[in-house]
């Protein structure tokens, strides 16, 4: 829900966006559009996103967003895309992180790693969490803008760590097809009890604990 606290502090982001997008290059303001609702998103949540701030934010006229986008559920899946790609960078950044050279071990900690970077990224950037799944929309196609370095969309890499499971003997193919839907819900449903549910006043320790036995329980129905 936007507070009157909340709406004044996306009133500032408005005004500081619109001090760095209002000169963009002839042919970029698609480009500039998506990124001021890329920072609007980020202080509000989806909600924040609406094509008069973000035409204000980019220095244009309101008509002018129409020119890029049908209507705002079109701007606003740019905007998921783009914040779908700020998870998958993050997520990539944390299995980069794991070094063990022991293959088996090796695929169980990437898995845990991504894990860990959903729930941090929901925690750290909750405006971009919310905005990244508030559009419906086949997970695995993003587009170009949702996917990281290795060209992978977060749906994609959690795949492509099963697979890895899959080739190291860790996991049973025939328990592969599926296993991301409960890799996946595991993970998000308790990134959203932590940004916005009853878990959301727990302590860091406790935060590390829920993350640990709730990996712990996707290890074991793997």
């Amino acid at each position: 829900m936007l507070t009157l606290t909340t709406l004044t502090s996306l009133a500032e982001v408005v005004d500081t966006v619109n001090m760095t997008t209002r000169t963009y290059h002839h042919g970029q303001l698609r480009e500039s559009l998506i990124d001021a609702g890329v920072e609007l998103a980020r202080a509000g949540g989806p909600e924040a996103v609406q094509l008069r701030a973000v035409s204000r934010a980019a220095g244009v006229s309101h008509n002018a967003a129409y020119r890029h986008f049908t209507d705002l559920d079109d701007l606003l899946a740019a905007v998921c895309t783009r914040a779908m790609r700020e998870l998958a960078l993050l997520m990539e950044d944390r299995m980069a992180r794991v070094t063990t050279r022991v293959r088996v071990r090796r695929a169980w900690d990437r898995l845990d790693a991504i894990g860990t970077a959903y729930v941090e990224f929901a925690r750290r950037e909750p405006g971009w969490f919310r905005t990244a799944f508030s559009v419906g929309a086949d997970p695995e196609a993003v587009g170009e803008e949702g996917v990281g370095r290795s060209g992978l969309s977060p749906y994609g890499l959690l795949g492509a760590c099963l697979d890895d499971l899959v080739a190291v003997g860790a996991l049973d193919a025939d328990r592969r097809d599926g296993a991301e839907y409960a890799a996946w819900s595991m993970v998000h449903g308790l990134s959203a009890l932590l940004v916005e549910g009853p878990l959301r006043i727990l302590p860091d320790e406790e935060v590390a604990r829920a993350l640990r036995v709730s990996l712990g329980v996707v290890r074991r129905g793997l």
